[in-house]
This record gives C-alpha cells, sequence and structure tokens, in this order.
C-alpha cells in the first residue's frame, strides 16, 4: 500500500515532468491556432493547470487506494482511513 506522502511525491514528479512538456507544447501549438502570448502568460497558464493537475492525481490516487482496502477486506465501507 502506497502511503499519502508517497501518493504526493509521485505526483509531484509527474506533474513536473508534465509541466515541462505543457509549456514546451503550448510554446509550439498555440502559434499555430493564431494565439501569440508572451512566455510568462504561458509559464502562469501552465502553473495553474499544473496546481489543477497535483490535486486531480492526488485525489484520485487516494479513492483507489481506499477501494483497493475495502476490496481486500482491510477496510469497511463507509470507513475513515487512518494517516499513514
Amino acid at each position: 500500500m502506497q502511503s499519502k506522502y508517497h501518493s504526493l511525491i509521485e505526483s509531484l514528479a509527474n506533474t513536473t515532468i508534465g509541466y515541462v512538456v505543457a509549456i514546451l507544447s503550448q510554446l509550439a501549438i498555440f502559434p499555430m491556432f493564431g494565439v501569440h502570448l508572451a512566455l510568462s502568460d504561458n509559464l502562469l497558464i501552465g502553473a495553474w493547470f499544473t496546481v489543477i493537475s497535483i490535486m486531480r492525481s492526488y485525489l484520485l490516487r487516494r479513492f483507489f487506494n481506499k477501494k483497493t482496502l475495502i476490496a481486500y477486506g482491510f477496510i469497511r465501507p463507509g470507513a475513515r482511513v487512518k494517516n499513514e
């Protein structure tokens, strides 16, 4: 079972790589559609999506972790999981 801390670290690593890919993609793709933004605007847009991605990834991982605990009978449905 993965701890909450390790879930967060994995999400941060994954999202950091995603942020770099997103910025490079924005710089290449936006101009193809007539969207011309300053680098600072691209970085800010990427930052907002990064924050959203970290929250989404973390919450989904915790949801599926709890489902796994229920499926294997470690906790009852509706029970709270203690901090790990």
